[in-house]
């Protein structure tokens, strides 16, 4: 694993990353972490890269770490009527405004992000795999999102959100076909159920 940035300047640092935001259902989550030059831990990488079990065993320790962190969710109709990269910049607006200590600096991962309060950000691409802050966030949003869909999955079980997490695998789109979308489907998007 790269060794990643602890600080990318001199001012307060938030990191902010999102998930969800290829899913054909579920909200859009965003979370934005604040550490400082004391935070510790050579396991945290991007999220997509680490297993169920290392993630939920980081979740609890980044919160209790961290200077500060927040997590802000938008629902399908927000997606739908925003569009999904709107919503998803607005998402990590969210997180921000959530944030108990105001940034001096923004890093965002990505290639996209609107301004935020008139505080400077960067955005970098791959950055949950380069910035240590960005990766927290990164963690704290898969495993927060995560969890919701396996607690949707009790009230829609055909769908298998348990293991796709709203993804668009082949499970996911033949019980699409069989049973139609949800009230958490993304109308905007492609559904292959007709």
């Amino acid at each position: 694993m790269n060794q990643l940035i602890k600080k990318y300047s001199e001012y307060i640092e938030a990191g902010c990353d999102e998930v969800g935001r290829g899913c054909l259902c579920g909200p859009v989550v965003a979370a934005a972490v604040i550490i400082d030059e004391t935070f510790e831990q050579h396991l945290i990488d991007d999220s997509k890269k680490l297993n169920f079990k290392t993630r939920i065993d980081l979740d609890s320790y980044i919160k209790d770490h961290v200077k500060c962190y927040a997590i802000h969710e938008l629902p399908p109709s927000y997606i739908d009527e925003h569009n999904i990269l709107n919503a998803s910049i607005h998402a990590m607006h969210g997180a921000l405004d959530n944030l108990s200590i105001r940034p001096e600096f923004i890093l965002v991962d990505g290639n996209r992000f609107h301004p935020y309060n008139f505080i400077p950000h960067q955005c970098i691409i791959k950055g949950d795999s380069k910035i240590l802050a960005i990766a927290a966030a990164s963690v704290l949003a898969k495993n927060y999102r995560d969890k919701l869909m396996m607690e949707l999955h009790h009230e829609f079980p055909e769908y298998g959100w348990n293991t796709n997490f709203g993804y668009a695998t082949k499970y996911h789109q033949q019980a699409l076909v069989k049973y139609g979308p949800t009230l958490h489907h993304r109308r905007s998007f492609r559904l292959k159920y007709d």
